[in-house]
């Protein structure tokens, strides 16, 4: 529904000064009175970006867009306020462009969605409604469109509350019904999600799509063998299998592990449809878990080449790339992948191997900046990431500094502060860092990550595990599916001296998520528990993975160092 927007900077005041007359003082001027002063909030806000000040940038802008009939600097004004998350200042200007302009569909879906992000559903609910009735002959497609946006939000129970309000009036729409229970799966109500794709098929049965999403939320409740074998026979039953069901019975292969069988399943769709660029994406994906990197780069190479699936083809080269130590590369792969779920690691990533592996400290920081220029919806984010490369650097002081200004823009974000309680555990401030937890817990008790963050740092640098072990499986009562979760209750155990009830928690996890911190884990326990051969097959295995593991170093170096 929205697009990206890229916000480009001048390098001097005098060319700022004339691309800001040029191509936003132009409307504003012919607001007669109002003019000088919008124009002196413009400067100003053009003036913060340079400085990264992103919220005196916001409040210039919607200030500016008060004292301009212009629609076009409300527009702006909004979408900057959207992007970099300050949605109070961007809801003023929004309310503002749509006095200026009532019948902006664009303006009223900014100001449904801002009212969402700031859980004011009854007013959310009236702008997306006025959308919704704009096309009184379709508005199943109309409630559709609102899937991808509802779901970026991430706050999946918000949605799904906020769209059976929406499908309420159209009880006879099979695309009402199947989007009530996309938002119902993704909220954890997997029985209304059955119940509203069952619907949705009665309503329709030629409509494939709800049969997909009741495969899926048999899948949520771990049915997964019934899963499987609904969609083998959905698939079998058909005379023309429909490919999306292939596809979707190969997602659920990859989740059960069963890869080569998956790789069937594209293979067959690749064989009745040769152009479809999906199916080559997921052959790509499996390629490259089952650690066939030719193969897969060749295929992410087709994949990008085509123009589709452009930041994941991307991302999987520079994996590929990072993997074989072609560094340079890397970060010329992974500096280009500007959106989607992995932009932020990419990043990240890119910024850290220029530090470390390519000794260019300031091309690192240059590449962050660049980055939040091009993605502004990601600038906060590029706040905290600069900040934990300081931290990597040594720059301690400085790290923790633009982590509170990060935590400044974002008071309320779970993930910012448990962000900087973790940075204080890696410079060694370990009595610092678990009082930041336990603040971190108070304001969200019932938050799993909480939880298992400050369960985890007291098993893993305090003795006190009989209170960590509590948090953890209060976690996992939240989370029983977490890899990360079960993981910390292995260590726990570990700690406490029961290493063979340890051992099964850390390899369940390892099967969810094979990272080398649980591979350290295992070997460990492997180790105590007088298994070497094993633990030390493992820890080769890992360290292919993973060469600059400095958590797999560690237990080499104290459980295998080397022979004199």
């Amino acid at each position: 529904m929205l697009e990206n927007c890229r916000w480009l900077s001048a390098n001097t005041l005098i060319t700022l000064f004339f691309l800001t007359i040029t191509s936003i003082f132009a409307p504003v001027l012919a607001d007669g009175n109002a003019s000088s002063g919008a124009s002196a909030h413009i400067l100003q806000a053009e003036l913060a970006l340079q400085s990264n000040e992103y919220l005196k940038a916001t409040i210039e802008y919607r200030k500016a867009a008060e004292l301009s009939n212009s629609v076009e600097l409300a527009r702006k004004a909004t979408r900057l306020g959207f992007s970099y998350g300050f949605n109070d200042e961007a809801l003023l200007s929004a309310k503002r462009w749509v006095k200026l302009d009532k019948d902006s569909d664009e303006a009223r879906a900014f100001l449904g969605q801002l009212y969402f992000r700031l859980d004011d559903l009854r007013n959310s609910r009236r702008q997306f409604e006025r959308l919704i009735k704009a096309d009184p002959d379709d508005p199943g497609k109309r409630l559709l469109s609102l899937l991808g946006y509802l779901s970026d939000e991430r706050q999946p129970e918000r949605a799904d509350k906020l769209m059976r309000v929406l499908a309420k009036p159209y009880p006879d729409s099979a695309m009402a019904h199947y989007a009530v229970a996309v938002l119902a799966l993704q909220a954890g109500e997997v029985e209304h999600a059955k119940e509203r794709a069952t619907r949705a098929m009665e309503l329709d049965p030629d409509y494939d799509r709800p049969k997909l999403l009741y495969a899926r939320a048999l899948m949520f409740e771990g049915e997964k063998d019934k899963a499987i074998e609904y969609l083998a026979h959905l698939i079998g039953d058909s005379p023309q299998p429909d490919p999306d069901a292939r596809m979707e019975l190969a997602l659920m292969y990859m989740l059960t592990g069963r890869d080569d069988d998956a790789l069937s399943q594209v293979n067959q769709v690749l064989l009745e449809q040769g152009g479809r660029l999906d199916a080559l994406r997921l052959m790509a994906i499996i390629n490259f878990r089952l650690e066939r990197l030719d193969a897969a780069w060749d295929d992410f190479e087709d994949l990008l080449a085509s123009g589709e699936y452009r930041m994941d083809a991307l991302y999987y080269l520079a994996r590929i790339a990072d993997y074989r130590e072609q560094y340079d590369r890397a970060v010329l792969l992974y500096k280009e992948v500007l959106y989607g779920s992995n932009t932020v690691f990419s990043q990240r990533r890119a910024s850290a191997l220029l530090a470390h592996q390519l000794d260019d400290v300031d091309g690192a920081f240059k590449l962050l900046d660049d980055f939040a220029a091009a993605s502004p919806n990601n600038a906060v984010e590029v706040v905290a990431l600069k900040a934990q490369l300081l931290i990597s650097l040594e720059r301690y002081d400085e790290g923790l500094a633009l982590f509170d200004m990060a935590i400044k823009y974002r008071p309320d974000n779970q993930n910012m502060v448990l962000g900087r309680a973790e940075l204080l555990l890696r410079i060694g401030r370990i009595d610092e860092a678990v009082i930041e937890y336990r603040q971190a817990l108070k304001r969200w008790p019932d938050s799993a990550s909480a939880l298992n963050a400050l369960g985890y740092t007291l098993a893993d640098r305090t003795d006190q595990f009989e209170e960590a072990e509590e948090l953890i499986r209060k976690a996992l009562e939240i989370e029983p599916e977490s890899p990360a979760i079960i993981d910390s209750l292995g260590w726990v155990l570990h700690k406490l001296g029961r290493h063979e009830k340890a051992l099964v928690e850390l390899q369940k996890a390892y099967e969810r998520l094979p990272d080398h911190e649980v591979a350290s884990h295992i070997v460990e326990v492997l180790a105590v528990l007088e298994r070497r051969d094993e633990a030390l097959e493992l820890l080769e295995s890992a360290e292919k993975k993973s060469p600059d593991s400095g958590l797999l170093r560690n237990v080499r170096e104290r459980f295998f160092p080397p022979t004199p």
